[in-house]
């Protein structure tokens, strides 16, 4: 309510209005030190009512109707003249009132009952009216207006709970009664036609009833949608039929969960089961016709990821041991995909770029520079390429061919060389075109741990472990070495929340964390306990979004409303995104079966697409993703079955060159 201004703006208008007689025109500042009277006569100081000189202003609009009035005189006046000299009328009226000096006499207060809104009033002071040593007065009178208390909104309450009009209102049920008390008495008559209730910008119809004098009551004639925003609005027209300025009303609030199920229970391993089934269809059906490739998002047409690429080539060994497709078609796109890679795709010592072209496997820009080498995508890839290498028959001639050529790709990856010349740090990128002006060095903690672990393996380019301890590990800065608590969890490496859970899932898809540790933490520790501040920073919701509840969080990289941006508790959108909850079921279980539950059988009907859950949602903007992306469709299949049998981890850590990386690293395991 911008009282104030409405104040202003009717002292502004009243002052036109006032007729000033003034009989002596002295006007003198409250704190006016410089003026030196007359030593024989008695003079005017100011005259205050609360903040308003209505001496020095000839006048004015007082607002505050409970204060005395307070006159300063120049010298002590003689207090036995006061009453016979001093009167105040309102509307010509004389008002009864009392008087009193201060102690030397020069300062009199004079009280009255409350004054009277929008009320002219006259202060008369004659030349009856002496000074303490008999200095004459020449009597003077000033008139003054008091304002038009404005109609203003005292308080709202929705469903009996007072809310505050100054942050978003979640969670307001379906059938809601909202009570709207005023300042001022008002009637149903007044208020009926400068009142709305609208769901994005469609009326819905409500019932309007006094509940007291100064209070309304307004109950929706039928239940609202959930999770919707509706506005109620009371225009600033309702001045017009009060007779009193009134700034208006807008209050927007979000109903709660309709938690009506939009599909047929199953079991949960039967929704696991559909979930990854419907998830693989964008690897499958989707897939590049050509190099069998990943596109990187459902829009992509010949742009295809290779870390993405990663992430599908692991989901096709999920399709055939889930029965989704059967081996030898998994094969055949297998060797479609490694023929493209070894034969066809763009390669940089061995690296291969963020995106590539389908057809040709020509290197695409990922952005201005970033048109060679991209080593953490290359990782992705390799993780995936080593673990479905683990999972083929050497014994069978077309999986040995294809073993051979996943062993060339592997070993063809420079690792060492992206060290820039021999530092003790891997470099993201390299361009034959922009060299190393990137510049950008891969350090933890992040979600490039894969990256170290794939370098040190490496049976030809292999990486030395002081690689690792100075350059991934910072010399130990990635540890959270100042013990930085959140919501009572400490996550072993990063002093902040955790950053996006992408940082938990993309290292450990082939990755196994359940019993990994190296002189900077124990992954598993790591890995649940950052999961875990991530739903709680979601309970939490500091922010008041709509919907974010136990069985609705995780906050990762994806599209939103506002682009795509990688969503975390220190970068909070409004924007949740499935992967995040459903990916790190391995690490909070029972939570994000909830969630999954949630996901699917009440916001299915917004959510659930053709290729698995759309890649994001807002429920405050009432937003929801039209796109699938490679990167958070991937880690859904891959985790899930990791949850399940742990293949993926048990394949991709059975690799030789793993085992003796990790040993290089000192990493330990069982």
């Amino acid at each position: 309510m911008q009282v104030n201004s409405n104040r202003a703006m009717i002292k502004q208008m009243l002052l036109g209005l006032l007729s000033i007689s003034l009989l002596v025109l002295i006007a003198c500042n409250k704190d006016n030190n410089d003026q030196t009277p007359d030593p024989g006569s008695l003079e005017i100081v100011y005259i205050y009512i609360g903040d308003v000189n209505v001496y020095s202003t000839n006048g004015g609009i007082v607002d505050e109707l409970d204060k005395p009035i307070k006159i300063k005189f120049s010298k002590p006046v003689d207090p036995t003249l006061t009453e016979q000299s001093i009167s105040l009328l309102k509307e010509g009226v004389e008002v009864d009132v009392s008087m009193g000096f201060n102690q030397t006499n020069e300062l009199l207060t004079i009280t009255a009952d409350e004054l009277s809104e929008a009320t002219n009033y006259t202060l008369t002071i004659s030349d009856a009216l002496k000074g303490a040593e008999g200095e004459s007065f020449e009597g003077i009178q000033t008139a003054f207006m008091t304002y038009t208390a404005p109609l203003t909104v005292e308080y709202v309450t929705l469903d009996g709970e007072s809310v505050n009009l100054n942050t978003r209102i979640i969670d307001i049920s379906l059938q809601p009664e909202i009570q709207i008390t005023f300042s001022q008495p008002i009637s149903d008559g007044q208020i009926a036609g400068h009142t709305s209730l609208k769901q994005n910008g469609s009326n819905t119809p409500y019932s309007l009833s006094l509940s007291g004098e100064k209070s309304i009551l307004i109950t929706p004639q039928t239940a609202l949608e959930g999770y919707q925003k509706y506005s109620l609005k009371i225009a600033a027209t309702l001045a017009n039929d009060t007779d009193r300025p009134f700034d208006g009303l807008n209050l927007d609030f979000y109903t709660k969960l309709d938690s009506t199920p939009v599909f047929p229970e199953i079991s949960d391993d039967e929704l696991l089961t559909k979930i990854q089934q419907q998830t693989f269809k964008y690897f499958w059906d989707f897939g590049h016709p050509v190099s069998g490739l990943a596109r990187e998002r459902n829009t992509s047409g010949e742009t295809v990821t290779s870390g993405g690429s990663g992430f599908g080539i692991m989901s096709i060994i999920v399709g055939i041991e889930r029965g989704f497709i059967t081996r030898q078609e998994g094969v055949d796109r297998i060797e479609t995909i490694v023929d493209f890679l070894l034969n066809d795709a763009d390669r940089f010592h061995g690296v291969w770029s963020h995106w590539l072209n389908g057809s040709t496997g020509t290197a695409l820009p990922f952005s201005s520079k970033d048109d060679g080498g991209d080593l953490v995508e290359t990782a992705f890839m390799i993780q995936g390429l080593l673990t479905v290498r683990q999972y083929l028959d050497s014994n069978d001639p077309q999986e040995a061919t294809i073993i051979e050529s996943i062993n060339t790709v592997w070993e063809a990856v420079e690792w060492d060389w992206y060290t820039r010349g021999g530092q003790n740090v891997l470099y993201w990128h390299w361009s034959p075109n922009f060299g190393w002006e990137m510049n950008h060095q891969i350090q933890g903690w992040n979600e490039a741990l894969i990256v170290y672990v794939l370098a040190a393996s490496s049976p030809t380019h292999g990486i030395e472990k002081t690689v690792y301890e100075e350059g991934w590990a910072r010399g130990g800065g990635m540890v959270n070495t100042n013990g930085n608590r959140f919501y009572d969890l400490t996550l072993p490496l990063r002093s902040d929340r955790g950053g996006p859970l992408f940082f938990s899932h993309y290292s450990f898809l082939g990755l196994d964390p359940r019993s990994l540790q190296d002189q900077y933490a124990n992954y598993w520790t790591q890995n649940v306990t950052h999961s875990q501040i991530n739903l709680a920073y979601c309970v939490d919701n500091p922010q008041n979004y709509v919907g974010y509840k136990s069985y609705c969080w995780g906050l990762t990289a994806s599209d939103g409303n506002a682009g795509y941006s990688a969503h975390s508790p220190d970068n909070d959108r409004g924007v949740i995104t499935p992967t995040a909850a459903i990916s790190s079921i391995p690490y909070t279980p029972e939570e994000s079966m909830e969630a999954i539950r949630h996901f699917y059988y009440i916001l299915g009907d917004r959510l659930w697409g053709e290729n698995g859950f759309y890649d994001a949602f807002n429920l405050t903007s009432d937003w929801t993703a039209s796109s699938f992306l490679a990167i958070d469709q991937g880690p859904i299949i891959v985790m899930i079955e990791n949850y399940r049998t742990g293949l993926l981890w048990d394949l991709f850590m059975s690799a030789p060159e793993i085992q003796n990386g990790l040993q290089k690293l000192d990493f330990t395991y069982e």
